[in-house]
């Protein structure tokens, strides 16, 4: 200790931080018994909804067995290579200490975005449990990835949950172990722990006791005031949507209307969340009249609404009122996820019914041929599936918790680990950052509907078997005979680009072009021109044969894929005409049911 640090003015500063400490320590203690408060009104679930049933574990335990059994040199191998590489990073580390220098050994890793803080190259503690825990995490992945006895689908749950477990168990995850949070703890005095422990207990009492990290801040943002602000009216509404009527920018616009069925999984304004990057707007301002269904979210009065319900007061309903008001025969359509889907069995039904209602249709990310789900499908097997079912008939709906869960488990280092360690070790507050605002805003799912849509189209692949029903009837792929246009996007983890490709390969069309975004189910849709960020690919080749020859042949163009797709359509919408503007109002854009909060 020097003389200076022992003066008279560091003892009070040394007392009062001790006295900002014990302050901290009692408001923990205090919000530790609103925690355990909390966590006592956690609602209960179906078990089934909390992870995969044992049989999963069963099935790797059983691989791991038959590959010691048929192929033990390799098992051995794997271990030895393991060991040596563990116990020569232990001794690299005592060689190291013994010389009384504090630094870390070598460390040949490759960088890995959670371990950003310098401690965790220098410090020897830090770097000795990073290394450790890589080395583990590679042994771990290399013996799953080496069981050849289980089938392709029990290979992808095996390796996605072991992937789940390993992310977990990283030393970023816990704060003993966590330099960033422990750094930040020790210099505010536990301040930062107090913080992140209000925001947890935030999080859990507004979550019915249940733990779902907010992502953003929900006070920067108000849906028609610093977001969905692009001038409309809701020209028409019934119990399933209000549809929406954009108003034109430009003096002439094309001749055919545009109608977009966003998804109801979430809410439409992903398209329209600011100016800047805002689809919505975009397209008005290449002089097309353009609506755009806003979906009610539901409660558990909707309980019994079908698939059918969606067809028949949804899509055929909104484009009746869409001919209606613009006085046209026809009408270009786009869905983009889950409403591509309903949009394609909507197509086929109108293309049996002899309805040419439809001009073109524009599929966004979307799945119709589902014998490949993709990386979602390691939700979709029937431990989850019975669980949902057995959930929805309790609730009247699918609650938009669980489905927040699912689509963030698919990215849970980037929506669950990094979000939470920020909130609740670091005390940080959410970011201002509106496309994760939309993200956690949410909508829930008719009991009836979401079980038919796993059950039928998910799991039984029922449109492109040509087995699901539509009205009574079977409609397939095959069905949909008009001009399409399908964007998919190449990272997407919840509609992958292959599926998308196979399901449009199969469509009657003889018209089809397919086009493939950088990016992933959200960046890669929402990509306007003026960013110049993701590109996108192009073949002129036939939509057929396998989407891997596709992409080999395929072309890579600078830029949003907006332009390419705003020149297609403007090709199939007729002449331009004066512009139309929204004739009644029953509330300005982007309307109430988009605010509005279901009775659950």
């Amino acid at each position: 200790m020097t003389t200076e640090d022992s003066t008279p003015g560091s003892k009070v500063v040394d007392l009062e931080r001790a006295e900002r400490l014990n302050a901290n320590l009692a408001k923990v203690d205090e919000l530790s018994k609103r925690l355990t408060a909390a966590m006592t009104h956690r609602r209960q679930v179906d078990p089934s909804l909390h992870g995969p049933a044992p049989d999963v574990y069963m099935k790797a335990a059983a691989a791991y067995f038959a590959e010691m059994v048929s192929n033990p040199a390799r098992v051995v191998e794997h271990q030895v290579n393991y060991w040596g590489k563990t116990l020569k990073h232990y001794v690299e580390a005592q060689q190291i200490l013994a010389k009384g220098e504090f630094k870390a050994p070598p460390d040949p890793n490759p960088k890995d975005r959670r371990f950003q803080n310098p401690l965790w190259e220098s410090h020897p503690f830090f770097n000795y449990l990073k290394q450790q825990y890589q080395m583990n995490s590679e042994a771990i992945s290399t013996a799953v990835g080496d069981m050849e006895s289980l089938d392709p689908a029990d290979r992808q749950r095996v390796e996605y949950f072991t992937k789940q477990i390993v992310d977990m168990f990283s030393p970023t995850n816990f704060l003993g172990t966590n330099p960033e949070a422990l750094e930040k703890a020790v210099e505010t005095d536990g301040e930062s722990l107090v913080h992140g422990l209000e925001n947890l207990v935030r999080d859990i009492e507004s979550n019915q006791g249940d733990l779902l990290v907010t992502l953003a801040d929900r006070e920067a943002f108000h849906v028609g005031q610093n977001i969905a602000t692009t001038p409309g009216e809701v020209v028409y509404r019934n119990k399933m949507l209000e549809l929406i009527q954009y108003t034109p920018t430009t003096e002439k616009v094309h001749k055919t209307p545009l109608l977009i069925f966003p998804p109801w999984i979430n809410k439409f304004y992903v398209m329209d969340l600011k100016p800047a990057n805002s689809l919505i707007k975009w397209i008005v301002d290449q002089g097309f009249t353009l609506f755009v269904v806003s979906w009610v979210n539901p409660d558990a009065s909707y309980a019994g609404t079908a698939m059918d319900d969606y067809i028949r007061d949804g899509y055929l309903r909104a484009m009746a009122e869409v001919r209606r008001i613009t006085g046209e025969k026809q009408i270009n359509a786009v869905g983009y996820c889950i409403a591509g889907t309903t949009l394609g069995l909507t197509l086929a039904h109108l293309q049996k019914a002899g309805d040419e209602t439809v001009k073109t249709a524009t599929f966004f990310t979307t799945l119709t041929d589902f014998s490949d789900p993709g990386e979602v499908g390691v939700f979709l097997n029937d431990d989850f599936v019975d669980g949902i079912e057995r959930q929805t008939e309790r609730d009247g709906i699918l609650s938009k918790h669980f489905m927040s869960k699912t689509f963030s488990y698919l990215r849970s280092n980037d929506l669950i680990y990094t979000p939470a360690i920020k909130s609740y070790m670091l005390g940080e507050a959410p970011p201002a950052f509106d496309l994760l605002y939309w993200n956690g805003d949410g909508t829930n799912l008719p009991a009836k509907m979401a079980v038919e849509y796993l059950r039928g189209l998910c799991q039984g692949d029922g449109f492109a078997k040509g087995q699901f029903q539509v009205f009574g009837h079977p409609v397939s792929l095959a069905d949909i005979k008009l001009p399409v246009c399908a964007i998919a996007c190449e990272t997407d983890h919840i509609a992958h680009w292959k599926g998308s490709f196979n399901g449009v390969k199969q469509m009657g069309s003889k018209d089809k072009t397919f086009l493939l975004s950088q990016s992933g189910h959200i960046a890669g849709i929402i990509n306007p021109p003026s960013k110049d960020k993701y590109g996108h690919y192009t073949n002129e080749a036939p939509v057929a044969g396998d989407p891997e020859a596709w992409f080999a042949s395929a072309t890579f163009n600078k830029g949003s894929w907006w332009p390419r797709w705003a020149k297609w359509l403007a090709g199939n919408s007729g002449p331009m005409i004066p512009a139309r503007k929204p004739a009644d109002s029953l509330a300005p854009a982007p309307g109430t049911y988009v605010v509005a909060q279901p009775h659950l």
